[in-house]
């Protein structure tokens, strides 16, 4: 079954208080939105996501998702579904996933529970989870009495449906305001079947959902360690670059790129985090399109794909190995180029040097080598 995802992020999110949209506020330095399209882009049941909402702010927020896959949102959500879906149109899933991207921490559970419902031949599936406080109805802060709770669900995202029947409820009650697509489906007479969701897929809506997220998030993320090694000899007529600064030398280094290789080592470290090969692996060297590159590009493109994975950069440490030149006076400059690079702070990241005590190539001064250590966060 082919399903597509749709993740809606047109909503202006003024419950929240921010001077921008909730979608677009940092979650562990991670935008919500970008968080949730992640979720779906990972999952192996899911072969398209598209997002709803203001291309530009989607685009920054999520700088490796790709601009073909922005649809224009519309005034209320209902209308961004609506969207959404006749943008699928043209080409058909069988199935769709939609989701609020204010729900950053969507357990891959749920969605195998979603999908695995509408593979076994459900219409429109939502993930739930029951009612357990004791609900009360009230006027002008007065209990008026208790509603039973049984048979009462919170409703989540990700809602699943046969494509063709949710596009067809939407355009049928287009102009009606209904809560959720579930609602949709409802009013156009499809049986609705409940999943499972999960209590760490929670709606960001205020600044303390934030809060809880973040601490949902801060104790389900698993460290890893990566490593990287690189080394590059002197060569006339380049300019030195060493941790995205240009360091006064009267030799350059040589390589494909700028050599810069402090940054190279720290973007083989990164992707070991990952497990995802090296910085050859990624910007092959027989690529002329990476002649003289800055380097910079290359540990953008790192620090993208950990936020993409859902995860964040804690923690970097490089070790320049040479005789010359002097790195101390730069060391600070440094530290605040990489972080800059990577989206953390300064105070996460260390640059220091030594020698080889004129021993091996770097002692002889033939060029320098540099090795790098990185923690990350992983879901």
């Amino acid at each position: 079954m082919r399903i597509a995802a749709l993740v809606l992020a047109a909503g202006s999110g003024a419950r929240f208080g921010a001077a921008q949209p909730k979608q677009f506020v940092p979650l562990a330095g991670v935008p919500l939105v970008a968080r949730a399209l992640a979720a779906f882009r990972g999952h192996p049941r899911v072969a398209q996501v598209v997002a709803v909402g203001p291309g530009e702010p989607i685009a920054a927020a999520c700088p490796d998702f790709p601009k073909s896959g922005i649809v224009p949102g519309g005034a209320t959500r209902q209308d961004s579904a609506r969207a959404g879906l006749e943008a699928l149109a043209a080409d058909p899933p069988e199935a769709v996933l939609i989701h609020d991207a204010a729900r950053p921490l969507v357990p891959v559970r749920v969605i195998d529970a979603v999908c695995e419902a509408l593979a076994a031949g459900a219409e429109a599936v939502l993930p739930a989870i029951p009612v357990t406080d004791t609900l009360k109805r009230a006027a002008d802060g007065i209990v008026t009495g208790t509603v039973p709770r049984e048979g009462l669900w919170r409703v989540q995202t990700p809602q699943g449906f046969r494509f063709a029947s949710i596009l067809a409820a939407h355009r049928a009650v287009a102009g009606r305001s209904l809560t959720d697509d579930g609602a949709v489906a409802e009013a156009a007479g499809i049986a609705v079947r409940l999943v499972p969701g999960a209590e760490e897929n929670l709606k960001v809506t205020t600044p303390e959902d934030l809060a809880r997220a973040a601490a949902i998030l801060g104790a389900s993320l698993t460290p890893r360690v990566g490593t990287g090694f690189d080394v590059h000899r002197f060569a006339p007529d380049r300019a030195l670059m060493l941790c995205g600064v240009r360091v006064p030398h009267p030799l350059g280094l040589a390589g494909h790129s700028d050599a810069d290789v402090g940054i190279h080592a720290l973007c083989d470290a990164i992707y070991g985090a990952l497990a995802e090969g090296d910085i050859g692996t990624q910007f092959p060297p027989s690529d002329a399109v990476w002649k003289d590159a800055d380097s910079a590009l290359f540990l953008q493109h790192a620090s993208q794909r950990v936020a993409a994975r859902g995860g964040r950069i804690v923690h970097a440490d490089v070790t320049l190995i040479c005789e010359r030149p002097k790195i101390a006076p730069h060391a600070a400059a440094m530290r605040e180029r990489l972080a800059a690079l990577m989206g953390i702070a300064s105070g996460a990241v260390s640059v220091k040097a030594t020698t080889t005590e004129r021993l091996g190539f770097t002692g002889r001064g033939e060029g320098i080598a540099a090795q790098a250590a990185v923690t990350v966060l992983l879901p």
